[in-house]
């Protein structure tokens, strides 16, 4: 590729008017492609008196309803397609636990974006063309695996498609080929981690320089916990199946200060999460996408769930003039409500993360008690910390959640090994709350 691979693209610096007016033409161009297309597009338009031809300022788009998961399931599984069928190369799907499963299809051009979007994600992490990439999210109808897969590719790297589980030897391979980079969800890198330890490598020793982390909500105290570990540079990729899979935004090694989106093919709007209201940059609420270039699967103003604030642009430090997301570090149906109390996941982790006998493996369990809702994290102490040890960290850690999050909380403490280990995203809410 030589020396035009280490360039930005002229997209990733074109001035805001610039990007703004080929955003414009995408979405008059996405809108009346969905309208045209899908049943379901054209009747939610009409229901909310919008038609494509109303759009003629990225304001507009207000106008327009919100698309959600359930709108997906609904139309299961082939009704929000925009192209016929047998135009379809590749069906992704979501593990449908929660019913049924959200189908998302691509052509052979959104394929093609898809690697171009992951492959400049990977770039603005470092890695160049040569390097070695270990793949450890999982590969199938999930989208991280070869989402990540065919970016890596296309950027140039050679390709270790390893996928999620097998944990020895994930670590054998890693000493053996030697990767320069490893794209994985961080609570699996602390799995890994923990068994180069058992096997008595030292995880800060291998050849790893960078962790591309992604599928999950992490804090900056997990992202300093594996940075200190494990002597990489740890960067957040971002994606969701329904808009793309990985890739809709990553952040930039030279600056981590919050994933750039890629907004010549994402258009990020924030919204009010309980009346939908568009936010001004810089608010905190609900992240909501439509995309701009796909075929197969148009998305308007979907809903993503993931709570974040928009920021601006931070060309002196990356050269980039897309704007920014702040770090997902919540999602709304991820939100605990403790008598009262909102609580993230995320926050439990960054008060765990202060306690230095204690491990980044947790669990957050909601019972019933009576009428009133109980909080119990289970998280597990780090090797060799004695009993006395342990009951200070219990305590300490009961203290701080009262104190920080405002809402009371019993701890249990657990050896090494007691929770278990996920090869994928990790489940850090139990709700028992409904179990006889």
């Amino acid at each position: 590729m030589g020396a035009t691979a280490f360039k930005l693209e002229a997209i990733e610096t074109a001035s805001r008017d610039e990007l703004q007016a080929l955003q414009l033409q995408r979405l008059q161009w996405s809108l009346r492609h969905a309208y045209d297309n899908v049943a379901h597009y054209r009747e939610a338009f009409d229901a909310a008196g919008a038609h494509p031809d109303d759009l003629r300022s990225l304001a507009d788009l207000a106008k327009f309803p919100f698309t959600t998961k359930q709108s997906l399931r609904d139309n299961y599984p082939y009704g929000m397609f925009a192209i016929p069928r047998e135009q379809i190369v590749r069906i992704h799907a979501s593990s449908g636990t929660t019913g049924k499963p959200t189908v998302v299809g691509y052509s052979q051009n959104d394929i093609d974006t898809w690697a171009n979007c992951v492959a400049r994600s990977i770039r603005a992490a470092g890695a160049r063309p040569g390097d070695t990439c270990h793949i450890s999210y999982g590969y199938g109808l999930f989208t991280g695996g070869l989402g990540a897969h065919y970016g890596a590719e296309r950027l140039g790297l050679t390709v270790v498609p390893f996928g999620g589980g097998q944990t020895e030897r994930q670590v054998q391979l890693i000493q053996d080929f030697k990767p320069d980079i490893i794209m994985v969800t961080p609570s699996y890198m602390l799995a890994i981690a923990d068994e180069m330890e058992r096997q008595g490598i030292d995880p800060a020793g291998t050849s790893l320089r960078t962790g591309i982390f992604g599928a999950e909500p992490w804090t900056p105290e997990m992202r300093s916990a594996i940075e200190q570990r494990l002597s990489l540079s740890a960067v957040d990729i971002y994606g969701l199946s329904e808009v793309m899979g990985p890739g809709v935004a990553s952040e930039c090694a030279e600056s981590k200060d919050g994933p750039t989106v890629w907004e010549d093919h994402f258009y990020p709007e924030i919204i009010d999460p309980d009346t939908g209201e568009v936010l001004p940059d810089g608010e905190f609420g609900e992240l909501v996408f439509t995309s701009l270039s796909k075929e197969a699967l148009p998305i308007i103003r979907y809903r993503t769930r993931d709570l974040t604030r928009l920021l601006p642009a931070n060309p002196a430090n990356s050269g980039r003039t897309m704007r920014r997301m702040q770090k997902i570090t919540g999602r709304s149906d991820d939100m605990m409500i403790v008598r009262g109390v909102n609580v993230f996941p995320t926050q439990i982790e960054e008060l765990i993360l202060k306690q230095p006998l204690l491990s980044p493996h947790y669990q957050c369990v909601l019972t019933r008690e009576g009428p009133l809702d109980a909080l119990t994290v289970r998280v597990e102490v780090k090797a060799e910390t004695g009993a006395a040890q342990a009951d200070s960290a219990r305590l300490a850690l009961m203290h701080d959640i009262k104190a920080y999050i405002g809402t009371s909380a019993d701890v249990v403490i657990l050896a090494v090994g007691g929770i278990e280990r996920s090869v994928g995203k990790a489940k850090r809410v139990i709700d028992q709350r409904n179990k006889p």
